[in-house]
């Protein structure tokens, strides 16, 4: 089972959410308080599950409504996802993947822990 580990940064609080095996599948943006990053990590568990996928690395794409995982390129060209509530706001976001298939597994991969994994505190 996953979970979500917070930790303090210089300039807040942030989340990681870890697969079974330690891998980070997605990271949080820096909250300014703990109680923030874990209404954000609330907002992932409800919305990951549900989330529609729209491929933003096809001709053409279908928009989805929020909230939905977003798959694009990055800078470097490599696929990323990131997740968006129902307001549209991001809430989570992952590494990049050489691969389409290695970012849809990963998308995935949120679906399958984020609704129950538990919290810790590093």
């Amino acid at each position: 089972m996953g979970k979500f580990v917070i930790k303090e940064t210089k300039t807040g609080v942030k989340f990681d959410l870890k697969a079974s095996n330690g891998e980070v599948i997605a990271t949080s943006e820096v909250y300014q308080s703990e109680d923030a990053c874990k209404k954000g990590i609330a907002s992932v568990k409800k919305n990951a599950p549900v989330a529609a996928v729209e491929d933003q690395t096809e001709e053409g794409y279908a928009q989805e409504k929020n909230p939905k995982f977003e798959i694009y390129h990055d800078k470097a060209g490599e696929f990323r996802f990131r997740l968006k509530a129902a307001n549209g706001q991001v809430i989570a976001a992952s590494e990049g993947y050489k691969a389409l298939a290695g970012c849809k597994n990963g998308i995935e991969s949120v679906r399958k822990n984020a609704p129950d994994a538990d919290i810790v505190k590093e």
